[in-house]
């Protein structure tokens, strides 16, 4: 009798999945994206140096959309009736390792800072279907804000003045 010399393919790990929220004045549109998902926006290049304090400086190559693209399409629940009323808002990513970075929608927004921040899909050629995105803020010369395996992106638009902003 003979046997087949394959062994069945074990089957491939499921897709890294971020979570795009937000509290009650965070997010018009929630969100569970992947990085196919996240193919759909223009995608942007970045050469990046980071300067690690344990191994040095790394030289990477990024590619994906802006976060504030995909931020955008998720409707921040911006109030047109209060001037300035963007720059209140926080945007918290955090990774599937419990790295977290903080942002202000001002850095990211192209009417103040204009941050060119990526939400990469792929490094150095590799895309990061199973692994998740990474945010990259190539204008940072440390690496301490960048998250990998970003698991998920949340929207805290409470306003100080309001009795909800302590609630939430």
């Amino acid at each position: 009798m003979s046997q087949s010399l394959t062994q069945p393919t074990p089957p491939a790990p499921p897709l890294a999945e971020l979570t795009l929220t937000g509290d009650r004045g965070g997010v018009v549109r929630p969100a569970l994206l992947t990085v196919p998902d996240l193919l759909a926006w223009p995608q942007r290049r970045a050469r990046v140096s980071f300067e690690c304090a344990t191994s040095g400086v790394r030289h990477h190559g990024f590619e994906g959309p802006l976060l504030h693209d995909v931020m955008r399409d998720a409707g921040p629940r911006f109030d047109p009736s209060r001037r300035k009323d963007r720059l209140r808002f926080l945007v918290v990513v955090a990774g599937a390792d419990g790295h977290h970075a903080l942002l202000t929608w001002a850095e990211i927004d192209p009417d103040f800072a204009d941050a060119p921040v990526l939400l990469a899909v792929g490094v150095d050629g590799t895309p990061l279907d199973r692994a998740g995105p990474q945010l990259v803020l190539p204008q940072d010369r440390c690496g301490a804000r960048h998250i990998s395996g970003i698991d998920t992106i949340r929207v805290d638009g409470r306003h100080p003045s309001r009795p909800d902003a302590v609630t939430g």
